[in-house]
């Protein structure tokens, strides 16, 4: 299976062609700044297949990354995957920003993964078992919330961690970690039609907030 993964949820983001049925074969990765998404996503998606000798219609499945993240970001990746699965007849995988997360960090259970969301607040993911559950929380919220559960916090960036007693700071491809995730979900027949397909904001967007403080 040939398959595309696709991370524009965040400040950098970027494409990974990859190849696999049981195990995942990493083809190449390329990443592309925020910011520059809506410019360079789609050439670099058509160089990269070039390179390998590949066309559009050889990719026999995408991989996305909903979010939580950039909305800007968010809408402009899942656009053209939206438009990639429609024209080529393409299922899609969903994964979340911070199930890679806890994916890069070998996170099993018992672990809190936090992502930066600003306003002193944090994306966060709780994995207990086989059961995770993403909200959006204020710093010391997340905080006790670790200290209570004695979870485990791993955290993207090194701005976030500082704000737990103990933070493991992981450094990871994003969208190599998405290929893994979506091949399992994809031999799982876990996929979503390109209609269904949504952004996973957790919150509201900055014009929807500004709106709610004028109330």
């Amino acid at each position: 299976m040939l398959l595309l993964a696709i991370d524009t949820s965040g400040r950098r983001g970027g494409i990974t062609l990859a190849r696999g049925d049981n195990d995942i074969e990493i083809i190449e990765s390329t990443p592309i700044q925020g910011g520059t998404f809506s410019a360079e996503l789609i050439p670099q998606i058509a160089d990269l297949l070039a390179k390998h000798g590949y066309g559009p219609k050889d990719l026999q499945a995408v991989v996305a990354v909903t979010g939580p993240g950039s909305f800007t970001g968010l809408r402009v990746g899942l656009t053209a995957v939206k438009g990639l699965a429609e024209v080529l007849n393409l299922p899609i995988a969903t994964v979340t920003s911070l199930e890679i997360l806890l994916a890069a960090a070998g996170a099993q259970e018992n672990t809190m993964a936090v992502l930066d969301a600003g306003r002193g607040e944090v994306y966060a993911a709780v994995q207990i078992g086989d059961l995770r559950q993403e909200s959006l929380l204020i710093a010391a919220e997340a905080v006790a919330l670790a200290n209570s559960k004695r979870l485990r916090v791993v955290a993207a960036e090194p701005s976030v961690a500082s704000k737990f007693p103990k933070a493991d700071v992981i450094q990871y491809c994003s969208t190599e970690v998405v290929a893994r995730l979506g091949l399992n979900k994809l031999r799982a027949g876990n996929t979503v039609d390109a209609l269904a397909l949504d952004a996973n904001y957790i919150r509201k967007s900055e014009a929807e907030y500004m709106q709610k403080l004028k109330r």
